[in-house]
């Protein structure tokens, strides 16, 4: 798997980079076909552009999603999609390649050029992304001297291979924008800051990487993320939340400024409380790059979408990236969306002095400033009018005019004249999402079962003094491995008295144990993403004689992180037995023996054809490691299916022999609830009648009150103040000047159902001074109770409505005391036609 030629040449190679590097690529300037760069921004075919990226991994997903997912990006305001290109289930072993189904990054690629859209790829070849060991095959760990992500010859073999490998793949389907395809930029590497003090050779590694992604002759840039000393003509460019003040800036004056990853939440893992990040403050966040001279953002994610089977990383749900502008089910989720939307067509309008205006800036103190971008020559100025105080509202005046500013927000002016969108104004709708169980969930609710054995001798053949480290031996294929013990007692042995019970204490490296003494099931423990090692204690009931101990123990994902990811352990780490009258009976260098993974994996009996390779009973609630199987029959319509597992514990699931992920609903956050209980099943896992559940649990839950629902985003709102900008939309750049679209120029509010939906009902109307938020309005004492007779004729059966803001419009008293003039309505949307079921 390495060869003896790798060390000669990484020493010919390593003198080469520094000359090599110091040259111009032929793509970080330039005029003819392709992407180059200059300070400014990347440069397509020559011309400058604005970039509006978004993260959609195309395995988080699946094919028949990623159509529409593209089409709603670009709806969105994007002319960019950025993927990972994940090693590990590309080439799961050694030598064989996987790009079917979600793997298909050629047909991914492919939608994004069919849409008219750029491409970024991150080809890593470690990515982390919170995805299992960082995208990183298991077989890398088993290379002989090898350490990952430094200059280490046999690491470096295998990335130059797999980076060639996937580079020549896309240049022979004509992916690259000098083919005609859509990809513009490529990333090697990804967050080496993060570790380079780990390693003696880390920069020396960096300028081999470098030099490496050069030598693939891509015809793009490369762009290393968070890289502070990227070498040469590779860019290094900024991850985070808030770039337009972190970021130190391009390490070169010719490099443009660019955001890689603009985090649009917060990713989770089992344990967590829910995590937002409001639509004011992403695109509070962008607006503040572009005024200080960024052209590009990526949001990680766009559409976060689902950790399928085992892909996930240490402790991570399967629910990814939900809060992000498209939720894990491709709902669009409002106002993020709109309000981004809204922004991107607003920095559009800005386009010309972004690109091509001198910047300058003026400091008003108190946090307020404006930045400046102006062109005598065009007769071009943007302003961005900036409040950087989270707490207080202001007013600036520029250029002899006052603007209110409110508290951390941006006021966007195209020709230093008009406000035209605000960050903390939002004019989009809200929207909220509802679970609706299908009726379908008690049709042919008749589960079987079948429990998974403990191992006997034969099963668990492999022995050894004391246990063995897990990861070694599952290598990735399960979460799971049987370790088996056994140890003889004599009556002097045991507790004279009744009150006192001895206690089996199973100490880990973590993630999960389940514990069996004589056969019997005595309970659970886990670690959490932040401490992985703990220890279980539980009472148990021995004998006189032999005692037989077995535990399952197991890891929810692989690391994805740090230095050193070859070296991790997991897996028992020391048993022993307490109570007893000699003391403790420790059993760490007793002979064990284990069994890789579950009987029931290992027959396959998650899938239709493998059934019968086990004897099913009829169900038994609160049997712990167990399988259990239904048949169902899909939810009517077209909207999104999840299964509600709140009465389960831990497990997997899959449906039609398809794996949708692991569930961990008894692990409870701190707010007392389970991070996640609904779980994605793609409409294409379904057929339209008679579907296989499969579901393995580890706790023993109750598996016939699992809930087959649908999604929808039905419960649409809007709240809009007369002080807003009116819609972007409403104008245009002409000449270089922006002028209005139509006559009316005040704000209004806009009420959207989906395509196939029309507005039901009207739920909440009022004008004044309402309170609350989408989904828990109340009316203020400026109320008027006409408005939502006005409301209805104006939206009831329709798929979408326009409402002006103004207290005319509904009778309203626009002096009432107290009154905000603010319009706020909740509507419901429905299938056109008959009322649907679920």
């Amino acid at each position: 798997m390495y060869s003896e030629t790798a060390a000669s040449r990484a020493l010919v190679v390593l003198l080469l980079v520094i000359a090599t590097l110091a040259g111009t690529h032929a793509h970080a300037h330039g005029d003819s076909n392709g992407t180059f760069y200059d300070g400014r921004s990347l440069k397509i075919n020559g011309k400058r552009e604005l970039f509006f990226s978004g993260s959609i991994h195309y395995p988080r997903s699946t094919p028949e999603m990623w159509p529409d997912l593209i089409r709603k990006a670009k709806e969105g305001g994007l002319n960019t999609i950025e993927t990972y290109v994940f090693w590990n289930i590309h080439e799961p072993v050694y030598g064989q390649f996987n790009f079917e189904g979600r793997y298909d990054l050629v047909k991914f690629l492919k939608l994004v050029k069919e849409q008219d859209m750029f491409a970024v790829v991150r080809f890593g070849p470690f990515v982390q992304g919170e995805w299992n060991h960082g995208g990183l095959p298991y077989w890398l760990r088993e290379v002989a001297n090898i350490t990952f992500r430094t200059y280490n010859e046999p690491f470096m073999f295998h990335m130059e291979r797999f980076a060639r490998m996937f580079v020549q793949k896309l240049k022979d389907e004509k992916l690259f924008i000098t083919q005609g395809g859509p990809i513009v930029l490529a990333q090697i590497e990804n967050e080496y800051n993060n570790i380079a003090r780990a390693f003696a050779e880390g920069h020396k590694y960096i300028m081999w990487a470098a030099d490496l992604a050069l030598r693939l002759d891509a015809e793009v840039p490369w762009v290393m993320c968070k890289q502070d000393d990227a070498p040469g003509p590779v860019i290094n460019s900024c991850n985070g939340r808030n770039c337009g003040d972190t970021f130190k800036g391009p390490n070169s004056p010719t490099k443009p400024y660019l955001w890689t990853e603009n985090w649009t939440a917060q990713y989770r893992v089992f344990g967590d409380p829910p995590s937002q990040r409001a639509a004011e403050d992403l695109s509070y966040a962008v607006a503040r790059f572009f005024a200080k001279k960024g052209t590009l953002v990526n949001y990680y994610m766009y559409h976060g979408g689902t950790n399928f089977g085992r892909t996930g990383a240490a402790f991570v749900m399967t629910r990814y990236y939900d809060e992000a502008p498209l939720d894990e089910y491709g709902l669009k989720k409002e106002p993020k969306w709109g309000h981004l939307k809204e922004l991107h067509a607003a920095l559009r309008l800005c386009r010309k002095g972004l690109l091509w205006g001198t910047p300058s800036h003026k400091n008003y103190g108190n946090g307020f400033e404006v930045r400046l971008f102006e062109s005598s020559e065009s007769s071009t100025c943007v302003a961005f009018l900036v409040n950087t105080n989270a707490k207080l509202n202001g007013t600036v005046n520029f250029r002899g005019v006052d603007y209110f500013l409110p508290r951390k927000s941006i006021s966007i002016l195209p020709d230093c004249k008009t406000v035209i969108y605000n960050t903390q104004m939002v004019n989009s709708q809200h929207n909220a999402r509802t679970y609706v169980v299908s009726d379908v969930t008690n049709k042919k609710n008749q589960w079987q079962m079948y429990q998974e054995n403990i191992p006997t001798s034969k099963q668990a053949t492999i022995k050894s003094k004391g246990p063995l480290e897990l990861y070694n031996m599952t290598k990735d294929t399960t979460d799971y491995l049987w370790y088996t013990t056994s140890f003889k007692l004599d009556a002097e042995d045991l507790p004279f008295r009744n009150d006192i019970r001895p206690v089996i204490q199973v100490s880990t490296l973590g993630h999960v144990v389940h514990t069996f003494v004589n056969g019997e099931y005595v309970g659970s423990a886990h670690g959490t993403k932040l401490e992985k090692s703990f220890v279980c204690q539980k009472p148990v009931n021995l004998k006189v004689g032999t005692n037989k101990i077995a535990v399952l123990a197991l890891t929810v994902g692989m690391p994805d992180s740090g230095a050193f990811l070859e070296h991790r352990l997991a897996g028992l780490h020391t048993v022993g037995i307490q109570g007893l009258n000699a003391g403790t009976l420790d059993l760490s260098q007793s002979l064990w023996r284990h069994q890789v993974g579950l009987t029931g994996e290992k027959l396959g009996i998650f899938q239709e054809p493998r059934l019968d390779a086990v004897k099913w009973t009829e169900a038994k609630s609160g049997t712990p490691i167990a399988w259990y199987k239904r048949y169902f029959d899909a939810p009517s319509g077209n909207d999104p299916v999840a299964l509600d597992l709140s009465s389960m514990t831990k497990g997997q699931v899959w449906i039609n022999g398809e794996a949708i992920g692991r569930y961990w609903v008894s692990y409870l956050n701190p707010l007392g609830n389970p991070s996640q209980s609904a779980y994605h099943v793609p409409r294409s896992f379904l057929k339209k009648k008679d579907n296989l559940m499969v579901v393995f649990d580890e706790e023993g839950g109750k598996v016939e009150d699992i809930k087959i629902t649908t999604v929808k985003r039905d419960n649409i709102c809007a709240i809009v103040s007369d002080q807003h900008p009116a819609r972007v939309g409403s104008w245009l750049r002409e000449n270089n000047q922006i002028r209005s679209v139509g006559n009316n120029m005040k704000p209004e509010a806009q009420l959207e159902c989906d395509s196939d939906k029309v507005i039901r009902s009207i739920v909440f109307a009022s004008f004044g001074n309402p309170g609350g938020a989408c989904g828990n309005f109340t009316v203020g004492n400026c109320h008027t109770p006409k408005i939502k007779s006005v409301v209805e004729k104006a939206c009831l059966g329709k798929q979408s409505c326009v409402l002006p803001v103004s207290a005319k419009a509904y009778d309203a008293d626009a002096a009432c005391p107290g009154t905000l003039n603010t319009l706020a309505v909740q509507a419901k949307c429905s299938k056109k036609g008959k009322k649907e079921k679920a």
